[in-house]
């Protein structure tokens, strides 16, 4: 019992339950109301027509007094008064004797002689009825009273009410059944994510909020918190990552760049010597600030949008810049470095971050295809696609496997496991920053043989040419 308690005394705390519980008062105020003005206009109807309908007879009556005085009127009672009908009368003589009518008696709410609601009982009858009468103005001291009889009227109003108070507490007591019901289903859904949202509070980050299917507003809040939960999870791996490759990428050199100041300090004996190993030291030193500067903007660019950078600007000749750049040391490093940008794509992107972005892919082919077909080309080319517009770096160096493409957008992951190749393993993760914060994607495939990593922006991002000369509030930035 105690049990069957607590699960119903649950949702009737719930606020959605209260609320429900409001509504179906407010609603039951508002219905009694309204019932109650319409019983009281049909009632007042009612009365009027019956009391219109007196009137008329008391003027007939009035009329045959004047002709045919008192005993005139006697016998037109006496043809009007029938056992089926619904006509009451009392003719009572200057006299005070009765003279005609089917009332035997001159009831008390009468007595004053003005008209009025009273009871009476019919002839022959047991149980007092409710009828209602007005009083006709007679000559010779004669009194008539004119009514009819109202039983019928008060029992319907009485099976109105009847009827009201059991149609409303039968709607009450549905009302709050289906709102304890709906509350339970509302409420069972809520434990479910309470009992899940523990679980990860716990340490079980794969746990994720079940959806019923019914695709109802509670499956679409389930959806956006496991969204949440699935980039919660991929933000504490890639912080596990962080702090597993931290030792290589920055424990290590700070070793080697104490070693080399101790080194300088115990060996060297000369002007020469000391400056050598400075000037070891503010390399070293520079290659350590890089890494902060990377991971300070990739840090920034994950903190939210950054509306207030963008600008209008040429994609393809940004792309177009940004490869001259490195052809020397393509060109140094034995590939010929290429570029096809499908001119007129303007959009309305952070410049200086999408110019980052492909300098890191086209560092990286430089760096990393090396080990693969000699003197190969790497491809950069800018296209628009259906989904928006692309920029792809092609190499045809030694690739990398399926399963290690995704991890390689992580920060800190280096496939190169002896780390001897210059690189802090942020790269590729400042370009996926960079992609999430222009609503695109960065997909890495096989180039057969080689990599092709492609930067995919979003169709967000275009500009429409028709309204570069509608809007002048933002000059498009080319170059």
């Amino acid at each position: 019992m105690t049990a069957l308690f607590d699960r119903l005394a649950k949702p009737a705390s719930m606020a959605a339950f209260r609320w429900s519980v409001a509504a179906i008062l407010a609603f039951f105020v508002f219905a009694g109301l309204l019932t109650a003005a319409l019983f009281w206009q049909t009632n007042r109807a009612l009365t009027e027509r019956i009391i219109e309908e007196l009137r008329s007879e008391a003027q007939l009556l009035q009329t045959k007094a004047r002709d045919d005085g008192v005993d005139g009127v006697a016998r037109t009672i006496a043809t009007l008064v029938r056992p089926d009908s619904d006509g009451l009368y009392l003719l009572i003589g200057a006299d005070g004797a009765t003279k005609a009518g089917n009332l035997d008696r001159l009831p008390p709410e009468l007595a004053g002689g003005a008209g009025g609601v009273f009871e009476y009982t019919p002839e022959g009858g047991t149980r007092e009825r409710l009828a209602v009468a007005i009083p006709v103005p007679l000559d010779g001291g004669a009194r008539l009273f004119v009514g009819r009889d109202v039983e019928d009227q008060r029992a319907f109003g009485d099976q109105i009410k009847h009827t009201f108070l059991i149609g409303f507490g039968a709607l009450s007591l549905f009302g709050l059944l289906a709102g304890l019901a709906i509350s339970r289903l509302v409420l069972n859904r809520i434990d479910a994510i309470t009992a899940t949202s523990r679980s990860i509070m716990a340490g079980d980050l794969q746990r994720r909020i079940p959806l019923s299917g019914d695709n109802g507003e509670l499956d679409g809040l389930a959806e956006n918190l496991n969204d949440m939960l699935d980039r919660i999870e991929g933000l504490m791996n890639g912080l596990r990552e962080v702090s597993d490759n931290i030792a290589h990428d920055l424990k290590t050199p700070l070793n080697r760049l104490r070693n080399a100041a101790e080194a300088a300090l115990r060996d060297s004996d000369s002007e020469a010597a000391y400056r050598e190993a400075l000037e070891g030291v503010i390399e070293r030193a520079d290659e350590l600030i890089k890494t902060f500067n990377a991971l300070l903007l990739i840090a920034r660019l994950e903190a939210g949008p950054l509306e207030d950078s963008l600008e209008r600007f040429d994609l393809g000749r940004l792309i177009e810049d940004v490869s001259e750049l490195y052809m020397p040391a393509a060109e140094e490093a034995g590939f010929a470095l290429t570029v096809d940008a499908e001119p007129g794509v303007i959009v309305l992107a952070n410049k200086q971050l999408i110019g980052q972005a492909t300098s890191n892919m086209i560092d990286n082919a430089i760096k990393y295809a090396r080990g693969g077909e000699k003197a190969g080309p790497i491809a950069v080319t800018v296209a628009r696609r259906a989904q928006g517009v692309e920029i792809a770096v092609a190499d045809r160096g030694p690739g990398i496997s399926a399963e290690d493409r995704e991890r390689v957008l992580r920060r800190f992951v280096r496939l190169e496991q002896s780390r001897t190749k210059p690189g802090t393993g942020l790269g590729l993760s400042l370009v996926a920053a960079v992609a999430r914060l222009h609503h695109g994607a960065v997909r890495i495939e096989d180039n057969e043989p080689g990599l092709r990593v492609v930067l995919a922006l979003s169709s967000r991002v275009l500009v429409d040419k028709a309204a570069l000369g509608r809007d002048e509030r933002t000059p498009v930035a080319a170059g």
